[in-house]
């Protein structure tokens, strides 16, 4: 399967809802209620976003994220269980995005080698998602001493990072490249070198510039995957 059709192969989704192509014989109306429901959980993920990086995912608190979306903390409960189902709520469409993002870029590329040297420009350009970089890094700090949360991010995250190794593993062998170490651990290693070069250029940029990061990542990106071999 073509890696950029691997990507989209996503249920279509409204608000929360998953629903089939229209006209398709599966396809099922969806209610008033439906909508209003789909509504009302788009307004609270758009509030829980501006609140988690206002505040952070810790200071964040439930009646600002009702508040600003025009709601109450009932009908914040009655979409979501939690502060940290909301998060997670919010990680899904952030990496829904992420795909999106990689998708297109695929979808432009002719040929194998093509793409992963479009994969990599796209790649070393990731660190400036700062808002996303600094959510996942708190939450991290945060699951890491609270054991239910911890044990529900590890549970998410597997699935995203097979899925990530899948793309690079397939993308690496059409380009006669190959990865440098198991593709689990690639995907994990290109994520976390991403955020934490992020980290240390927000401590202090004179240090780290925007040009080193880009710097950085793209040589990490070509030793993980082994690009030289494939010039």
């Amino acid at each position: 399967m073509h890696v950029s059709k691997q990507l989209a192969a996503r249920p279509r989704q409204l608000g929360g809802l998953e629903r089939p192509p229209r006209g398709s014989p599966l396809a099922i109306p969806v209610s008033r209620q439906q909508l209003r429901t789909a509504a009302t959980r788009r307004k609270l993920l758009a509030a829980a976003e501006k609140i988690f990086a206002r505040d952070g995912f810790e200071a964040a608190r439930l009646a600002d994220i009702a508040a600003l979306a025009g709601y109450t903390r009932g009908a914040f409960y009655a979409h979501f269980k939690s502060k940290e189902d909301i998060f997670f709520a919010l990680l899904e469409l952030w990496v829904g995005r992420r795909i999106a993002d990689v998708n297109a870029v695929l979808e432009r590329q002719a040929d194998p080698a093509a793409r992963l040297r479009a994969l990599r420009e796209h790649y070393a350009q990731i660190a400036a998602d700062r808002r996303l970089a600094l959510l996942s890094l708190e939450f991290k700090l945060f699951a890491i001493r609270h054991p239910n949360a911890h044990a529900r991010l590890r549970a998410r995250q597997r699935p995203l990072r097979e899925n990530a190794a899948n793309i690079l593993r397939r993308l690496t062998k059409d380009a006669g490249a190959q990865l440098a170490i198991p593709g689990i651990a690639a995907a994990t290693g290109l994520g976390s070198l991403s955020n934490a070069l992020l980290l240390e250029h927000l401590v202090d940029h004179a240090s780290l510039s925007d040009a080193d990061v880009r710097h950085l990542l793209g040589a990490f990106f070509d030793a993980v995957l082994e690009t030289k071999r494939a010039k």
